[in-house]
């Protein structure tokens, strides 16, 4: 349920309500703003009467609490999340797009790396994503550089000012990735590894949580429910594509209207991969259009210096100069998007 406390409520008529319900084993998440503090109580309502709550000095309204999801739904947040990415970089509200570039996996050519970072650096990206582990399909494809992959990525880092976002496999590597890393990835395949998620609630680094090729808009933000719940408010949720039947054309199905729909009903940032997503080079940019416009806070997209002969997943990374090119055109959107929604639109005449 949801606890919402008059704007005058003091310090004092807050740890009340809050004694009150943990007393009957309620976790509570507190959500201060500037003008009311709200109060989010996880536990059997069966056990507290609201008609109780409400009529304790400084409650304001109590709420019962309809979505499954009770921590990354807007019912006890309305305001949008805004993550300190590092560097000053915002990512949520009405901040500008975060863009996440760099290949699919970091690769023994670490001048390679450093080519795609200066790029992405100069045209205005803000992190480098580059998978320093990696999941895939077959036992005998290239499954990362591991620690080794974590340094180069360091290395980039320290030579361009990027922030580092990079994926999280299991349990046991959070840590070492983590003292290298400024954001952990947990990939579509992980994204219902709920102790993998429990693990990363109890770290202070933001998560991008890609959702499952077969999840649906539910399932997914209950798998960001997992991290907020043990402890970590700083969820980015990324759409990269669920499970289609023509992939003959396109390597997913990308669910743009999931970008509004989670809008709706979550208030955590939400991020568009759309090379994941199609799985070929020349749909990128249409796509990567298509998601701004539909409202997403960021893009991640796969950026190689040599796609021809990447490690993995060439066939949808764009070289450095589309990349150049697609950052020039994104810009001049962004900028059009942002006129758009400040200004007042006339009603049409009749």
């Amino acid at each position: 349920m949801i606890i919402v406390m008059e704007p005058a409520a003091d310090e004092e008529q807050i740890q009340k309500v809050a004694q009150k319900l943990k007393s009957h084993n309620f976790k509570i998440v507190f959500n201060r703003g500037e003008v009311m503090t709200v109060l989010a109580a996880i536990g059997d309502k069966r056990l507290v009467d609201p008609a109780s709550l409400a009529s304790m000095e400084g409650v304001r309204e109590v709420k019962l609490i309809q979505e499954p999801f009770k921590l990354s739904g807007r019912e006890s947040k309305a305001d949008d999340t805004v993550i300190d990415l590092g560097n000053g970089v915002l990512i949520g509200g009405k901040n500008p797009s975060v863009v996440m570039a760099g290949p699919c996996s970091v690769e023994r050519d670490i001048e390679g790396l450093l080519k795609v970072a200066y790029t992405a650096k100069d045209a205005g990206a803000q992190v480098l994503r580059g998978g320093a582990f990696k999941p895939r399909t077959s036992p005998y494809d290239f499954q990362g550089m591991e620690e080794e992959g974590l340094k180069y990525l360091a290395e980039a880092r320290k030579q361009t000012g990027l922030l580092i976002a990079t994926e999280i496999m299991d349990t046991p590597e959070i840590d070492l990735v983590a003292s290298y890393a400024d954001i952990l990835q947990v990939g579509a395949r992980n994204m219902q590894n709920y102790k993998l998620l429990k693990a990363l609630g109890r770290t202070n680094k933001p998560v991008i949580l890609k959702r499952g090729p077969a999840a649906s808009i539910r399932e997914f933000l209950l798998a960001a429910e997992y991290v907020i719940y043990a402890g970590n408010p700083n969820v980015i949720l990324c759409e990269r594509g669920v499970k289609g039947f023509d992939s003959h054309y396109t390597r997913n199905i990308l669910d743009i209207a999931s970008i509004p729909v989670i809008k709706k009903y979550s208030h955590l940032p939400v991020i568009v991969d759309p090379s994941h997503a199609t799985g070929r080079r020349y749909l990128i940019e249409p796509m990567s259009k298509s998601a701004l416009a539909a409202g997403a806070d960021g893009l991640m997209i796969e950026v190689h210096h040599d796609p021809e002969n990447a490690s993995s997943d060439g066939a949808q990374s764009l070289t450095t100069d589309q990349f150049k090119s697609l950052m020039f055109k994104l810009n001049k959107l962004g900028k059009l998007l942002n006129d758009l929604s400040e200004s007042d639109v006339e009603a049409v005449p009749g």
